[in-house]
């Protein structure tokens, strides 16, 4: 059975909800197999009850190809090209002929 993931700003001995001290972000090197690059970003925590600190993975983003996937804490969403707002918006044509 899979284990279950906590949110990062969560601690791990008292439960306290926390706002990360720091963050930053990492960007994989190489792409996965669909041609995706990854990019996390990280936080730095400290319980303000315990005195606790940590470091976790506060998102995911997977951005390339047909498809943006977006992971924050728990949960996970595809965007694929479909839903993608399309650009809407008037046409102008210009006609550079000196004619």
């Amino acid at each position: 059975m899979p284990k279950k993931r906590r949110p990062a700003n969560i601690c791990p001995y008292c439960g306290t909800q926390v706002e990360p001290i720091r963050t930053w972000q990492l960007t994989s090197p190489m792409p996965d197999a669909r041609g995706r690059i990854t990019v996390t970003v990280m936080g730095s925590f400290s319980c303000p009850e315990c005195g606790h600190r940590w470091r976790g993975v506060i998102s995911k983003i997977k951005i390339g190809g047909e498809d943006i996937e977006i992971e924050t804490g728990t949960t996970r969403k595809k965007l694929s090209g479909k839903e993608k707002e399309k650009r809407q918006g008037e046409v102008f044509e210009i006609d550079i002929d000196e004619d």
